[in-house]
């Protein structure tokens, strides 16, 4: 089978044939239809977190497709079924956090992509219990980017706590932030969105935004005290420490911060505001296969839709370059059928 491997950090990915693998107890082999391309698959071909990921490794934990071969043990998956092979590609299942319907801060987890072979390639072995099937009527292309950065923005949603009818911030309209206005909306919530670009606040607004915000021309955080008297919630999806300090200025007393991108400075927290506004400062990571049942279940009715670029396997190197240069929109899904 075809498949992209990083074979040593920083350098260029090959492409090229090997074995297609065989699934073990527990386990289903699905043939990939399409991958998602997430900065996380970036990061881990550079090896940027102090986690490493293993060498050789074949990125990706946005794949979806059809199970072709199911291994020993497995009863609720047959081949033909149309699943998706998530970041949590397993948890323990017996923790605390397994328990508690916490799966994705088991300490015993693997993720796709990373720990374990991900999805730029023609097959993928996944584990059966953690797969998540697709609705018949989601497209592949369409379904393949809920699985991180739809499921993320909408677990981060959860996460924030703000009701239907309240005010919530979105800062960056990216990949991720540009599913997150839509999931707040199809959720009930008034939507205030900020980005550093017209280009991303005009795309804001077709997304449904109530309100949008160009935090290079405004500071946020006043704008949005003067104009709505601060926000109920905020998810920081940007990638930059200005967007985190702004965020947490934007909310209101009582209000959530949800953190969610991940860049490499600390975040000012003002402890005497924190305490005396009530303020909560929330970490979220991804979400749990419950959340991604949901996730998928609102691009099913139509209430979301990605915006998407589809490009071939052969061209992940140069998919990367653009990443880095911050020239994608939307979210880049590799159709292995082109």
């Amino acid at each position: 089978m075809k498949a992209a491997i990083v074979k040593q950090f920083k350098e260029k990915l090959e492409v090229q044939d090997i074995p297609k693998p065989k699934p073990g107890p527990k386990e289903i082999l699905v043939h990939i239809q399409a991958c998602g391309v997430c900065h996380t698959d970036l990061h881990a071909a550079h090896g940027d977190w102090p986690v490493k990921p293993k060498l050789p490794l074949i990125p990706g934990h946005e794949g979806v497709g059809i199970v072709e071969e199911v291994g020993e043990g497995v009863t609720h998956l047959q081949a033909g079924d149309r699943v998706g092979i998530p970041w949590l590609y397993s948890a323990c299942g017996h923790c605390e956090y397994c328990l508690t319907g916490r799966e994705t801060l088991c300490l015993d987890q693997e993720n796709a992509g990373y720990s374990v072979d991900g999805s730029y390639a023609e097959y993928a072995i996944a584990a059966a219990d953690y797969v998540v099937k697709i609705p018949e009527n989601l497209d592949f292309i369409e379904a393949a980017p809920l699985f991180c950065a739809g499921v993320t923005t909408y677990k981060a949603l959860k996460v924030s706590c703000v009701k239907p009818g309240e005010w919530v911030a979105i800062f960056g309209v990216g990949g991720l932030g540009h599913l997150g206005v839509q999931y707040a909306k199809a959720m009930g919530m008034n939507v205030v969105a900020i980005d550093t670009s017209d280009e991303k606040m005009e795309l804001a607004k077709q997304l449904g935004a109530d309100k949008v915000v160009n935090a290079l021309q405004e500071d946020a955080a006043e704008w949005i005290h003067r104009e709505i008297g601060g926000v109920h919630g905020v998810v920081c999806t940007a990638v930059a420490k200005k967007a985190f300090d702004q965020a947490y200025r934007a909310i209101r007393r009582g209000g959530t911060c949800v953190m969610v991108g991940l860049p490499p400075e600390s975040m000012d927290v003002p402890i005497f505001d924190t305490v005396l506004n009530g303020t909560k400062v929330v970490g979220s990571i991804v979400g749990t296969r419950k959340d991604l049942q949901e996730t998928l279940q609102f691009a099913s009715e139509g209430k979301v839709k990605c915006i998407i670029e589809t490009r071939k396997l052969e061209e992940i190197n140069e998919i990367y370059d653009q990443m880095l240069e911050g020239k994608i929109n939307g979210r880049i899904v590799i159709d292995m059928n082109k």
